[in-house]
């Protein structure tokens, strides 16, 4: 996916391999909510190498996942025949997915709704979703806190790439309600909840190279900086096993009435 000069498909390998994905807590979170139940048809947005998709499938929901960059969606393959189950997918983006009117009981965008042009991802997903089905913008975000290893990558990140502006962040998107009112969505619930996610080193140097901050570097620059946390983790963070503070946040919301 190149998006805004982020080009995550060179780092699909790292993607893949180190960026785990969703917890399964937040498919028990949404169940309840009507979602992700056996025989939906659910079709995820940005879906990169599937992770999303790919725990909707195994509760026996049939799932689209879409993106916009084949080597992502070569990863997902493989990932997908390496764990199961298969999900099909489909090369389109977000504004303009190609998928048949009023085809989907639920929407899905999970980690990716930043990226999108808003106001016609909005319209592209009324006009997939049928009337009173379902629209979840989800996120799991590293949570900087005082002097923790977040914190100290952040700093990193900020000092090989000050282009980078999604530091210290705190894992809530409010800002994506006002979008979904204004295009008449309705019944909006919104919910967070933190869970650790331990990494070795060497994992944590993985999944930060497939963070936006660094997917938008060049090849030569990328290395510079890999080299960078691998000296700051033996220096400062020395432990074999890092544990990463996460935040989970997501908004489920209904389909406008009018939609196809």
């Amino acid at each position: 996916m190149t998006i805004s000069g982020v080009n995550f498909g060179k780092a699909a390998a790292d993607y893949a391999a180190f960026r785990v994905g969703f917890p399964d807590s937040i498919f028990e979170r949404l169940a309840p909510l009507g979602i992700g139940l056996p025989d939906q048809d659910v079709v995820d947005l940005g879906t990169g190498t599937g992770t999303l998709a790919r725990g909707f499938a195994r509760r026996g929901c049939r799932v689209v996942g879409l993106d916009p960059d084949t080597r992502m969606l070569a990863a997902a393959r493989a990932l997908d025949r390496e764990h199961g189950p298969e999900i099909a997918y489909v090369l389109a983006k977000a504004e303009a997915t190609g998928l048949a009117s009023a085809s989907a009981d639920v929407v899905t965008a999970g980690q990716c709704w930043h990226w999108f042009d808003r106001p016609r991802a909005i319209d592209e997903v009324v006009r997939v979703l049928r009337t009173r089905s379902k629209l979840v913008i989800a996120h799991f975000d590293w949570l900087p806190l005082p002097h923790n290893v977040v914190e100290a990558t952040e700093r990193l990140i900020e000092h090989h790439n000050a282009d980078w502006a999604f530091g210290a962040g705190n894992g809530k998107y409010p800002q994506w309600l006002p979008d979904l009112y204004e295009r008449g969505f309705r019944s909006v619930v919104d919910f967070f909840y933190d869970v650790d996610v331990p990494y070795t080193p060497a994992a944590w140097r993985g999944r930060i190279r497939a963070s936006a901050g660094i997917a938008a570097l060049t090849v030569e620059r990328i290395g510079e900086f890999d080299a960078a946390l691998g000296r700051m983790l033996i220096e400062r963070f020395p432990q074999e096993t890092l544990t990463v503070p996460h935040r989970v946040f997501a908004i489920v919301a209904e389909a406008p009435s009018n939609a196809p």
